[in-house]
């Protein structure tokens, strides 16, 4: 879940801020203006669309054998004309597929 202080962060870069209890915003930054609610609002739902469109990205991650194990595959794959490697990538590509967004 996104917060206010990640939105604030994405809006004002370097801005110097106080977040309370993630409702309470004390501005001490004087070079930039304070985000208005409305624009946070807008922020906090463009990051979390954002990050909610990586879900299929971070779930493959987690399935992908490490590099290791990846590069013995290839090569087993090379030496045995097999094709183990591909089938297994393509195995968690499609139990994560990638969204139309």
């Amino acid at each position: 879940m996104i917060d206010i202080m990640t939105a604030i962060q994405s809006l004002r870069p370097n801005a110097e801020f106080v977040v309370r209890e993630n409702v309470d915003i004390k501005w001490l930054d004087t070079e930039q203006t304070q985000p208005t609610q409305p624009e946070i609002d807008a922020e906090i739902l463009r990051l979390q669309a954002e990050y909610d469109a990586q879900e299929y990205a971070r779930l493959r991650k987690a399935d992908y054998p490490n590099i290791a194990e990846q590069l013995d595959m290839q090569y087993w794959d090379s030496v045995n004309g097999t094709s183990i490697w591909q089938e297994a990538i393509n195995a968690i590509k499609a139990k994560y597929p990638k969204g139309d967004s």
